[in-house]
């Protein structure tokens, strides 16, 4: 019977990428957009080439405010939203199949009640949302910039995509799910403390490696972590070496290793 359902599975996963493969030119052309994926050896490239297929063939993309999301633009968000599950496979992400992509970053009303009952009403600007169970949300603009981003350590496909491998257990607390709960006292143990002493830093008016809004809490201080990971491997490695090793047992990655 386990042979049978691994052949099945197998017969799926070759109709899925015979369905939505990426053809050379655009997938040469994704690589040279986002050019922080160079430093991953080509057999990497060609297992994420993969996964994203699969990937975008259990996705649907919805353009907002009249945008057209084309193939192009698809396998762009994609081959990003892929790289941190290079080696974990697209059950992470199984939770939803939405992805709405606006041109810009949207404007959302917010509402918060305080200690004392008293409704405050707020326009947050957001360049990207992960909601739980769907859809993610993810500005264009923000998404096309990536490899100009990268630099200073910012991608916002990435950033919310960790979010959903952090509600993958619940609501988001920065905590992904994890084999056991040994596992994960030992993870909190480590990003409770880099999160303390990143925000100390922030209050400190210190230049940090990573986005200073990762001082807001430390779901958002693990997706900026995410993205630090991945596009500025070596500086974030530097500045919190006890975090990226974490995020590379995690991961199953070492992206500063290859640069």
């Amino acid at each position: 019977m386990r042979r049978l359902l691994d052949r099945w599975r197998a017969r799926r996963e070759a109709q899925a990428l015979a369905r939505r493969a990426i053809p050379d030119e655009l997938w040469a052309l994704t690589l040279a957009q986002l050019p922080f994926l160079a430093r991953w050896p080509a057999e990497d490239l060609e297992r994420l080439r993969k996964l994203a297929s699969l990937f975008l063939d259990e996705k649907e993309f919805t353009g907002a405010g009249g945008l057209v999301v084309d193939d192009a633009m698809a396998v762009n968000i994609a081959a990003q939203a892929c790289l941190p599950v290079l080696n974990l496979g697209l059950q992470p992400y199984r939770s939803f199949v939405g992805i709405v992509v606006h041109p810009d970053e949207v404007v959302a009303r917010r509402e918060v009640t305080d200690e004392d009952g008293v409704v405050h009403a707020y326009d947050e600007v957001l360049s990207g949302e992960a909601m739980e169970g769907g859809p993610v949300m993810l500005s264009w603009h923000d998404v096309s910039s990536a490899g100009e981003s990268a630099d200073w350590g910012y991608n916002v496909v990435i950033h919310e995509f960790a979010h959903v491998l952090d509600m993958g257990d619940g609501e988001p607390d920065g905590v992904p799910p994890l084999p056991n709960a040994e596992a994960r006292e030992a993870w909190i143990a480590v990003i409770d403390a880099e999160y303390e002493r990143f925000c100390d830093a922030v209050d400190a008016g210190i230049d940090t490696v990573l986005d200073p809004y990762g001082a807001t809490s430390v779901d958002e201080f693990f997706a900026v972590a995410a993205e630090g990971f991945f596009v500025t491997p070596k500086e974030m490695r530097a500045e919190h070496p006890a975090l990226y090793e974490m995020l590379a047992c995690y991961f199953m990655q070492d992206p500063a290793a290859s640069c």
